[in-house]
């Protein structure tokens, strides 16, 4: 009785996704693994910090951070010909017991005084080798456990979850480490993806449905196979290379906000730590809107967001004060909180069952050396432009993003209609969401 009180006080659009079985026993797992993810981004710092020799901290800093995120490219790159062919379910459990399994090492060593730089790197890179496929299987698994007109909604939860765990774990963190090393709450995302390892077996189990729907086709089980399909398929292709550019002029501003705390508003890690927290709090509630936008054409609203985004950088460049720029950037996490849903809801909708594992992990591949490379460029364009100069050319090179993606559609529809024959689309989203 009270079950279903509270589904009755849920939007209209997450009602039939907490009646799921499945997917309300596994989100709880899945929201804790990504908490242990968002404390185990100061953890892994801080960690390297206090182990790094004299004089070392900075190269083992970034070598640490790089290890717990790059090698999944590689691993999706690898390990294709063997991964692909698995159901979601066996993807996502084989992430997280390899996670649970090396980081929970993390802690041992460090207990019994063995953790060198050398091996604690080791065990980041080995911890996330297939994160790339756990990420892919995620996904995958919603495509397959729910019907197309829940997906949005369900992956609006998902997204949000890892919005939440940026605002709620650095701060847990902090909290924690005054108490217990670092190296314990590694343990505890060790701890988490050990729990989510365990329920995505029952889940499966529960719902024993097949994750590749359809037969293989040839070539798929080559690690290139995820890429050569998206050179195949126009749309998808535009959906990467939209959030990989957006993720890379994301970069530069990353770098140049403390800049800008720092040096253009002469202020502290406060007033940095509250845009970044009214950002990931407006990113939540963004993303749990998306269930919302089912309605609408996504490629429309997807493009509406990189512009929005934009625009919410631009103030930044013309002085305009705090007050003004918080707000500005809490919009900015409103308006970029459906972007992760929507994206992931278009690669569901256009990709073929039996390729979606294959094709979403290419596109984490891609999209890890986004934000990196970004990121390295920030440095040399602050000392050019400044770091108001940056936020405010990262801005307006987004909105210009957004136009070109938007004219790219448009001729892509116009080139659709003028063929004899062609369908107008077709889907629950209709012509509309074709570019």
């Amino acid at each position: 009785m009270t079950s279903v009180r509270t589904t009755r006080l849920l939007p209209q659009a997450y009602r039939p996704l907490f009646a799921h079985a499945g997917f309300k026993r596994l989100l709880p797992a899945l929201a804790a693994s990504d908490l242990g993810d968002g404390m185990s981004v100061v953890a892994v710092a801080w960690l390297a910090i206090e182990i790094a020799p004299p004089g070392r901290s900075g190269l083992l800093l970034g070598a640490a951070l790089a290890a717990y995120s790059l090698p999944g490219a590689l691993g999706a790159l690898l390990f294709g010909r063997w991964l692909r062919r698995l159901p979601p379910a066996r993807l996502l459990a084989a992430d997280s017991r390899i996670r649970a399994v090396l980081l929970g090492c993390v802690p041992l060593a460090w207990a019994a005084g063995v953790l060198h730089p050398v091996l604690y790197v080791a065990l980041l890179a080995g911890s996330s080798v297939l994160h790339a496929w756990g990420n892919a299987g995620r996904y995958s698994l919603v495509a397959q456990m729910l019907p197309r007109e829940q997906r949005l909604a369900a992956n609006a939860l998902l997204s949000s979850s890892v919005s939440a765990s940026i605002v709620i774990g650095p701060a847990l963190a902090g909290f924690l480490a005054m108490v217990v090393s670092p190296a314990w709450l590694i343990g505890l995302d060790a701890l988490s993806f050990a729990v989510l390892a365990a329920l995505v077996g029952g889940v499966r189990a529960a719902d024993g449905k097949a994750a590749t729907e359809g037969a293989p086709q040839a070539g798929a089980d080559r690690p290139s196979a995820g890429l050569r399909l998206l050179r195949k398929q126009p749309e998808l292709l535009g959906v990467l290379a939209l959030t990989w550019f957006f993720n890379f002029l994301y970069g530069p501003a990353e770098v140049a906000l403390p800049l800008h705390v720092t040096d253009d508003l002469h202020a502290g890690a406060g007033l940095l730590g509250l845009y970044w927290a009214l950002f990931g709090a407006g990113a939540v509630l963004g993303g749990l809107a998306a269930g919302a936008l089912r309605r609408f054409p996504l490629w429309p609203v997807t493009l509406g967001i990189v512009a929005g985004w934009g625009i919410a950088l631009v103030p930044f460049g013309l002085g305009a004060p705090a007050p003004v720029t918080l707000a500005c950037f809490t919009l900015g996490g409103l308006v970029y909180g459906p972007f992760t849903a929507l994206s992931y809801t278009l690669f569901q909708e256009r990709t073929p069952a039996a390729w979606l594992t294959t094709v979403l992990a290419a596109r984490s591949a891609a999209l890890l050396t986004a934000g990196p490379v970004g990121t390295a460029l920030g440095g040399p364009l602050i000392a050019l432009m400044g770091p108001r100069g940056v936020l405010a050319a990262s801005g307006i090179a987004t909105i210009a993003l957004a136009a070109v993606g938007a004219a790219v559609r448009i001729r892509s529809a116009r080139r659709s209609a003028s063929r004899p024959g062609r369908s107008n689309g077709s889907g629950p989203y209709g012509a509309a969401a074709r570019p």
